[in-house]
């Protein structure tokens, strides 16, 4: 009886420590089940090799920190002070560094906050990676604090896709289009504006026109902490992480941003509601990740063509030598010999260089503005948008120390040009004829002139774009009309029009128009099409070609042929009919046997 009591007790003793230890795994089973998905897709961050930031602990900039407030336009608006520098110096990066380089407890090892919440009406998991960083110096968009994020979204049916973000927006791209290690995506961030790219060649087709690259340090998970972000105090405080003090730092980059559950586009969609803030992104392109690579690597590309296209042309002019010779003056251009028409087409070919060069370095198209809206005016025209030969497409904010850039394709276009021209000016080596030169003066001028045309053609097409992003709010409709004002006139025109949106009000004048690098680069267009077609119908013999030198199939020498002079006439000989005697020309009778002949 005692033994089945203690069996019982026993029994009841094990019954109980299992429901115990049930309550205790079964929460602990579900975090970690909810948490496996973080884990799982955990990003490898790559930087750039001159990063100065990586994520950080918020803990370091907020003990560094007070809050404070400022009033702008009657709103009162709370923000957080780095007291260790400012938005003019590098004060908050430097004593960052510091720290981060000696391995200092706050701040590293990095920190990566995380976000995951399952959409009711959807069973759709999002997964959000959160990056803040202390500073973010950028041109146009240069301010304390820095806030950005990716996530994977995981749809109940279906495949998964990201959302990188990119400044004021981003951009999503389907499962197959990241790149990842397992389940882990990749994450490439722009040096300084902290950008999140699909790839480390991106950066170039956006306004900012940032600086990617995998060349720097690399953060996999387990370099960095993964910390939740709904459990930190601050994460429902709505505070700007970054001094500011006008309306014009909000425009011009220089306020510091929300948190992450206050963090907007610029579509208004708050990206801490993944769904509605990834479905708005601009999704990627797989063409343009190629276009992408191409301006990555275009001066590689450019110097491994020019290489290529100079040893072509070598061996052109090795054989050019062997066959006539290079002639007294070599270059043929330099053919310069009284008043005739070969000698002024390579006169104009020079002129033609010269302003081909200045026009190539030169601005090819302006678009700039004289603003006066609120309490913002410019100082007279102001550039908003330049084309430049050297520095590629610019886009400026006004601002009230003068433009600011706010981004840029740094593709100078004119380097193939440029590099045309030299290899035309070898090509010319050894030419004999001015035919043959008048022919490339011909080519390159029509270039010239299709380089225009593209330039031109571009320009008329952005009425396409017009109706894009057009709506029925006042403030959408002004870009859309001027798009159309100025692809109606490619040329050049003028647009002014008034500015009422939300209580601010003012007047805007616009003017664009070809730069006067274009109309130059048009101008020599023209001196080598004149220079070409005299040099064609002159069609003369710059030098006497040099005797040929035939050359066997190993490259030996052949002798000179000697030609024999042609036979003379010699009489035949003449034979005596009886004995067969040789006999004289002119015999009469055979002296052996006496026959007359």
């Amino acid at each position: 009886m005692d033994s089945l009591l203690n069996f019982r007790r026993i029994s009841m003793a094990r019954r109980t420590l299992f429901v115990v230890i049930l309550l205790i795994l079964v929460p602990l089973l579900g975090l970690a089940c909810s948490a496996a998905p973080v884990d799982d897709y955990a990003p490898i961050l790559y930087f750039e090799k001159e990063e100065k930031c990586y994520p950080v602990d918020t803990s370091y900039y907020l003990n560094n920190s007070i809050l404070s407030s400022t009033t702008i336009e009657g709103k009162v608006i709370p923000y957080l002070d780095n007291t260790l520098g400012t938005v003019n110096d590098d004060g908050i990066i430097d004593a960052y560094q510091q720290k981060f380089n000696a391995r200092d407890p706050s701040v590293y090892p990095p920190t990566v906050y995380y976000h995951q919440y399952t959409d009711t009406a959807s069973g759709t998991t999002v997964v959000q990676y959160w990056f803040f960083y202390v500073f973010n110096p950028g041109e146009g968009n240069r301010h304390e604090g820095d806030w950005e994020m990716v996530q994977v979204v995981i749809p109940s049916s279906g495949d998964k896709w990201v959302g990188y973000s990119q400044h004021y927006s981003g951009q999503k791209a389907t499962w197959s289009q990241v790149e990842k290690e397992g389940n882990h995506i990749k994450v490439y961030a722009a040096r300084g504006s902290h950008a999140n790219y699909l790839r480390s060649y991106s950066g170039k087709l956006g306004m900012a026109n940032d600086i990617v690259g995998s060349d720097g340090k690399v953060l996999k998970p387990g370099d960095y902490n993964l910390v939740d972000c709904t459990t930190q105090i601050w994460i429902d405080f709505d505070v700007l992480w970054g001094n500011v003090s006008s309306v014009e730092d909000f425009v011009l980059g220089r306020a510091g941003p929300r948190g992450p559950q206050f963090r907007e586009d610029m579509n208004g969609n708050k990206m801490w509601d993944g769904l509605t803030w990834g479905n708005s992104l601009l999704q990627a392109n797989d063409t343009l990740f190629i276009l992408e690579w191409f301006l990555y690597n275009f001066i590689t590309i450019v110097i491994l063509i020019t290489v290529i296209l100079l040893l072509l042309i070598l061996v052109r002019i090795y054989f050019r030598h062997k066959k006539y010779g290079l002639g007294p003056r070599i270059l043929s251009m330099l053919y310069i010999d009284g008043f005739n028409l070969k000698s002024i087409g390579n006169i104009l070919c020079f002129v033609g260089i010269i302003i081909a060069v200045i026009g190539l370095i030169g601005s090819w198209y302006v678009v700039s503005a004289d603003i006066n809206v609120g309490d913002y005016q410019t100082q007279g025209m102001t550039d908003l948008i330049s084309v430049h030969g050297l520095n590629g497409v610019q886009i400026f904010m006004p601002s009230e120390n003068g433009p600011i850039p706010m981004g840029s394709a740094m593709v100078p276009f004119s380097i193939f040009l440029l590099v045309g021209l030299f290899l035309m000016v070898l090509a010319t080596i050894g030419v004999n004829r001015s035919r043959k030169l008048g022919m490339k003066y011909l080519f390159r001028g029509i270039r010239f002139i299709i380089v225009i045309v593209v330039l031109v053609s571009v320009v008329m097409s952005l009425g396409l774009f017009a109706g894009f992003g057009s709506s029925n709010s006042g403030s959408s409709s002004y870009v859309p009309d001027l798009l159309k004002q100025i692809s109606s006139k490619p040329f050049g025109g003028e647009y002014p029009f008034q500015i009422n949106v939300q209580n601010v009000t003012g007047d805007v004048n616009v003017k664009w128009g070809i730069g006067s690098g274009a109309v130059l680069v048009l101008v020599s267009a023209i001196f080598f099409l004149v220079a070409g077609i005299l040099e064609i119908v002159d069609n003369k013999e710059f030098f006497e070609p040099k005797t040929r030198v035939e050359k066997s199939l190993f490259g030996r020498r052949k002798p000179p042929v000697v030609q024999q002079p042609p036979p003379q006439n010699i009489p035949k000989p003449r034979f005596c009919p009886e004995c067969g005697n040789t006999l004289e020309e002119r015999a009469t009778f055979c002296p052996k046997c006496g026959t007359k002949l």
